[in-house]
């Protein structure tokens, strides 16, 4: 049986700087996003330097994966 790739990648260690739309960019060269967002603190509203990250196809969440992984 084939193992399926998920599209939703973990994204960690990001500056506190980064914006829903900045993780969107930094993606968008890779392929169609669906969606991309950070996770907030619910009491500050900082983002806590994780999100997600989900695209359109398997092959486009490779790719990402693959040029962005360690940077």
């Amino acid at each position: 049986m084939a193992k399926r790739f998920a599209t939703q990648l973990f994204v960690s260690r990001l500056s506190a700087y980064t914006t829903d739309r900045s993780l969107r960019q930094l993606f968008s060269p890779f392929g169609q996003i669906k969606d991309a967002r950070l996770i907030r603190d619910p009491e500050t509203q900082r983002p806590k330097g994780f999100g997600f990250v989900t695209f359109e196809s398997e092959d486009d969440a490779q790719k990402a994966l693959k040029s962005l992984d360690g940077r």
